[in-house]
């Protein structure tokens, strides 16, 4: 029997984001503003998995995450795993973390709220729930979950 070849190669240096719901792939892209003119990105999209039954795959030549970034990814891939690469070897292997505050990271839905004014304050929320994730404005107290985080990304 023929050995299964790789569908998609590896990368000598920067961060591998693996078990990403199936195709929400797209909003992580968006949360790192990729793909961009200096940046090589690979993209698995719906591939079978043994932990899943879908997942995609996102790969990120010559970059390595801030911790902004991830508590973004936690959003919208509460079970992300992040391999940092260094020499085609994982020299770190992570899963993303919710942070009990969000600040600054996505913007709340009521119109009314003192964030969506023209006043200078950044949105701040609280992660009251995981899975699924719920979310509450410090501001307004308004409730956010996963189906509105996903308009936002």
């Amino acid at each position: 029997m023929k050995k299964p070849e790789m569908k998609v190669e590896a990368i000598k240096n920067g961060t591998v984001i693996d078990h990403i719901a199936a195709n929400k792939s797209l909003h992580v892209l968006k949360i790192l503003n990729l793909p961009n003119g200096d940046t090589n990105v690979t993209i698995a999209m719906n591939v079978s998995s043994h932990a899943a039954k879908r997942k995609d795959i996102v790969k990120i030549e010559n970059r390595e995450l801030d911790s902004s970034e991830l508590d973004q990814i936690s959003l919208i891939a509460p079970d992300a795993t992040i391999n940092i690469i260094r020499d085609y070897d994982v020299v770190a292997k992570d899963k993303v973390h919710f942070m009990k505050e969000l600040n600054s990271i996505i913007k709340c839905s009521n119109p009314k709220c003192i964030t969506n004014t023209k006043e200078p304050i950044n949105s701040k929320f609280y992660l009251l729930k995981t899975s699924p994730i719920l979310l509450r404005c410090h501001y307004c107290e308004r409730l956010i979950g996963a189906e509105e985080l996903d308009k936002q990304f």
